[in-house]
This record gives structure tokens, sequence and C-alpha cells, in this order.
């Protein structure tokens, strides 16, 4: 019998390393052990009774078909008048799309920008599953080296360097994913202004907008008007496993991007967007913005406990939900702290590995996804194993 090869796409795709942690956690649990979960991104809340309470009625309303690829109307009309209440910004519903998560929203961005050969710039430490969805299109993604001289975050600067005649796209996120950093609204200007001069995308990823703990983040909306903006309903608004997100587009993208949708999902799932119009009820907002609050306890505990430890971490991460730390003082390859603090600590914890290219080992996430008591016990016994001289 001939052999089938798979496509060398499929063996381009890293695995998401943070997952192989978490399922040896999981199996360690499932032994007897304890452990202090401080590596997943997924706020450790349940999805805010209100919104619960609408997913329930739509079940039981009967409202379980297929929606157009565009999504439920009063939904589209819902998230632009959050853009006009929450960020002052006016968008047209026609130009919002609803999709399977922002993953969903992502993979349909790259699809619309990226043709096989070309690149697409992603800063570097970002979220690995970016690099992953732009193989998946069979483009290249250039990783572009960001440090704390630029708050983690891509420049215009940066990307002209990293720009070829073969750059299709940039993408960002802000607040960034694992440093949890802001882009500026002149990072946001300058990106935009470069992507015009060069005729190229701008996708900019904002789904951590909500979860920020000083000023808020610039809206890409404002200044990057023509970018693809992607959002999601997975972290300020507590509906991970719901998999629902959706994009923003210029307007002349609209009807291509439906035609994606419409081929590669037909639509986000009908109960969860049912259930997402009510995140926009003030029940639902004033449960959210406790949760930030507690997120920012949670930081505010955190950030100087790993410094205390030696974890080098510059700056003062002000969105998302993680910390992201340099271990070259603390040991040679962050993978194999992790897998030690794990083993012996109890402590689960995400390496470098996953997030950059440049320089993996030396660095570690750490989410503050668990509550204030739990996140005091992980640094207890990290401090305890890294005393005992490992």
């Amino acid at each position: 019998m001939t052999q089938v090869s798979l496509s060398a796409r499929s063996h381009r795709i890293q695995p998401f390393h943070v997952m192989a942690l978490l399922g040896r956690a999981r199996a360690l649990e499932a032994q007897g052990r304890d452990i202090v979960h401080m590596e997943i991104g997924e706020p450790d809340f349940p999805t805010a009774e209100p919104v619960v309470e609408a997913g329930r009625r739509a079940l039981a309303e009967g409202h379980t078909g297929y929606l157009p690829a565009a999504g439920l109307p009063a939904l589209r009309e819902a998230i632009a008048g959050h853009y006009a209440a929450r960020h002052g910004v006016a968008v047209d519903p026609g130009r919002i799309l609803i999709t399977p998560g922002a993953s969903g929203a992502l993979v349909v961005a790259l699809a619309l920008l990226a043709d096989p050969g070309r690149n697409v710039l992603l800063p570097d430490p970002g979220y690995p599953c970016n690099r992953n969805f732009v193989e998946m299109v069979d483009a290249e993604p250039r990783a572009v080296r960001v440090d704390a001289g630029t708050n983690y975050q891509l420049t215009a600067g940066l990307a002209a360097a990293a720009c070829d005649d073969r750059t299709a796209a940039m993408l960002v996120g802000s607040p960034g994913n694992p440093t949890g950093t802001l882009a500026s609204a002149a990072d946001l200007e300058g990106l935009a202004e470069l992507a015009r001069t060069r005729g190229i995308g701008l996708v900019v990823d904002e789904i951590y907008h909500g979860l920020h703990y000083g000023e808020p983040p610039a809206q890409a909306l404002i200044h990057a008007p023509d970018a693809i903006v992607v959002n999601s309903f997975s972290k300020y608004f507590g509906m991970t496993g719901w998999r629902l997100g959706w994009m923003v587009l210029p307007p002349d993208w609209v009807p291509v991007a439906e035609k994606l949708m419409q081929n590669l999902f037909i639509s986000a799932s009908t109960p969860a967007q049912h259930a997402a119009l009510a995140c926009f009820t003030p029940a639902a907002e004033a449960i959210f913005e406790a949760r930030r609050a507690a997120f920012a306890e949670r930081r505010d505990f955190l950030l100087p406990a790993l410094r205390s430890l030696g974890f080098h971490i510059p700056g003062e991460p002000a969105g998302a939900f993680y910390l992201y730390a340099d271990v070259s003082a603390l040991c040679n390859d962050s993978g194999d702290l992790a897998a030690a603090l794990l083993d012996a600590a109890g402590v689960a914890v995400t390496p470098g590995i996953d997030f950059e290219r440049t320089a993996p080992e030396r660095h570690m996430r750490f989410a503050y996804t668990t509550g204030l008591e739990r996140l005091a016990m992980g640094v207890e016994r990290i401090g305890r194993y890294l005393s005992a001289g490992r």
C-alpha cells in the first residue's frame, strides 16, 4: 500500500508547548499532586451569570440554526455600540464580522492579505499561534525582535527595516501576549503610515482590550483606521469555551472576508452569539470591571514578588494578565527551569520557547489567572526551590 505523505505545511506548524505542559500538570494532579497553575492564558472566573442565562434562553428559544456568515445583526450592532461608548469611535456595524474566536478572525485576516511566498512581520516575542496562522496560508512568518527599549511593541522603524518587496502584512498585539505591554498611539500611527506607504496590510490584535491597569490602551480604529482590528469575547468578557470573536474591516474588504468565512466555517456558534449580547448589559459590565480590579490586584502582588526572587521584569506591564521575565540570572534554560518547577515545586509556568525565536531560553511567562492565595503559594514554592539551590 502506498504511504500517504502529509503536507509540508503540517510539518512546519509548531506545537503549542504550553498545552503539553498543562497536560503534564494535569497528569500530576491525577496522581494527587497539588499544582499551582500560572501557565495557561485562561481567566479562572466562570462565564458571568447574565451571559450564561442569555445562553440558556437562546437554547430554550431554539436559536440553534445557522446564522449569516457575518454574524447576528443585533450582536454586530451591540459591538458597534461598545466602541462608541467605551472608545468614543463610530463604527458601522456592517464592518464588524463575528468569528469563531479571535483565532478564526486572524486566519481570515491572513487569508485576505498574504499569498504563498509573501512574508508577514510579527513581533518576537509574541503570541505563538500567529506564526502558525501565517504558515497555514503558506506565507512566511518573519520575526522582528522587540525588547524593553520599544516596550516589547513593534515600531514603524523596526518594521521598515524588516520589510522587503515580499512583505504582505504586519500583525501586532496590544495589550501583548506574553508581555502585557501596550502599543502607544504613536506606535499605531507609525505602523499605519508605513502600511499606507508600502501598500501592505496591518492587523491589530486587541483581544486583551478591557484588561488594563492604568490608562486604557490606544484604540487602533482611531490611530490606524485602515487596519484590520481583531477582538474576542474570551478574555475581558470571560467566554473562553464559547469560542467567539470579531473583526473590524475596511468596508471594501467585507464582502471578500464574508465569502471566506462562508467557506471556512459557515458561521460562528449561534447560541454563543445570542449569549454574547448580554456582555453589553450593565449587570455583566459590572462583573467584568470587578474582575479587572481583581487582575490588577494580582499583578500588583506578583510583579514585586517575582522580582524579589531574582526574575527580571522590565517596566510595568499594563495589560492582559501576564508577566514576561528574564530568567538568565537563575538558570541556563527556561525550559529546564519550567520542568523542574513543575516536578519539584508543583508550579506550572510557561518557558519562552512558545513565544520567541531569539532567546527563548532566557525567558518565562507567568499568568496571573489564578487567585491571590494560590499565587502566593506558588511564589513561596518557587522561592523555596530556588533557595534550596535547585
